[in-house]
């Protein structure tokens, strides 16, 4: 079942998800003070991931409540390589001050380690960061415009089974034309629309303990048109929608299940293997780099792997066309938290 939600408030005056669903914009209205569970569960955060066909940025802010963080990485994909610079602030609960909209409210962090800074604009969002240390002292700087004309995006309320104050509300804003430079080591590299593409993942919710998700995600041009897929499972009771979606020159294709088949004990040289469960996602992805994190503390613990590299398949639209993909840079992962 694809249940599309309509519009209203997220949560009842008990803290509860009103409606589970997906829907191609921002239909319901996410408040931080209607949530009534424990104030540890609550996790928050806005990811950025930019990409040319030879590198790479992505920034994190998160708030999960007894742990802040703030991230940049650096993706080479010619070497390939991967650098993050990382930043944990305690007990953050809610005081950096994440916005309740994906479409309003700038995001301005400033540490003497890393700052960044997420701004709305007339037309799109400009990410930028500044990081000194960076890559023991090479340092990374940049500022990049992300073009947002009006389009469709995948948007999702999901429940958690037997947790009925735990809810996931997700949006991930495909294909959106990047502009800007990035200095990495006093070398300058330049993200130019025609070429290069962002990518939001804005996330608030209300978590159960022990969690493992997979999400991929790719967004370029394929035959001159503008093309992206959103696809992923493992962020709680999907029975009333997936996240699944395709875009085509700013209109989403809904999709029900995508599978991952990934190779056992590998991350970045077996290729993996993606299918659908109604036959219109069927892809081959071969990795390039693995951008990859673990902390294991037993209680806590946070296993991850990015993994970056290319696409080739098709797709099969809502109207029945088929469209055919090659090398399509973006990237699969898996994540395991225990939170």
């Amino acid at each position: 079942m694809q249940c599309e939600l309509t519009a209203g408030d997220l949560l009842d005056g008990q803290g509860r998800l009103q409606e589970a669903g997906w829907a191609r914009g921002e239909a319901r209205r996410y408040r931080r003070e209607a949530i009534r569970a424990p104030w540890y569960r609550i996790k928050e955060w806005d990811y950025y991931c930019v990409l040319n066909e030879t590198c790479g940025l992505a920034l994190t802010v998160a708030d999960n409540a007894y742990m802040g963080f703030l991230s940049a990485s650096w993706l080479d994909f010619s070497k390939p390589d991967t650098i993050t610079e990382s930043v944990t602030i305690p007990f953050p609960r809610g005081r950096m001050g994440l916005p309740g909209s994906a479409d309003a409210g700038d995001i301005l962090q400033d540490h003497p380690r890393i700052s960044l800074a997420f701004r709305h604009e007339p037309g799109g969002r400009r990410l930028s960061v500044s990081c000194p240390g960076f890559a023991g002292g090479c340092g990374l700087e940049g500022e990049i415009f992300l073009e947002q004309p009006p389009m469709d995006r995948m948007v999702i309320a999901t429940p958690f089974p037997g947790a009925p104050r735990a809810f996931y509300y997700n949006q991930k804003i495909n294909c959106m034309p990047a502009e800007g430079r990035v200095e990495m080591g006093g070398r300058e590299h330049v993200f130019a629309p025609a070429s290069a593409f962002g990518l939001l993942d804005w996330g608030r919710g209300v978590w159960t303990y022990d969690n493992t998700w997979y999400w991929g995600s790719a967004s370029g041009r394929v035959a001159g048109h503008l093309f992206g897929f959103n696809i992923g499972y493992g962020f709680g009771d999907t029975s009333a929608a997936t996240e699944n979606m395709v875009f085509l020159d700013g209109v989403a294709h809904k999709l029900d299940e995508v599978t991952f088949h990934m190779p056992s004990g590998t991350y970045d040289g077996a290729p993996w293997r993606f299918s659908s469960s109604d036959g219109r996602f069927e892809m081959d992805f071969q990795p390039v780099v693995d951008r990859s994190a673990a902390v294991d503390l037993k209680i806590l613990r946070s296993i991850q792997h990015q993994v970056f590299g290319r696409f080739s398949g098709f797709v099969i639209l809502d109207d029945g066309r088929r469209i055919e993909v090659t090398d399509l840079l973006g990237f699969a992962e898996e994540v395991e938290n225990r939170w």
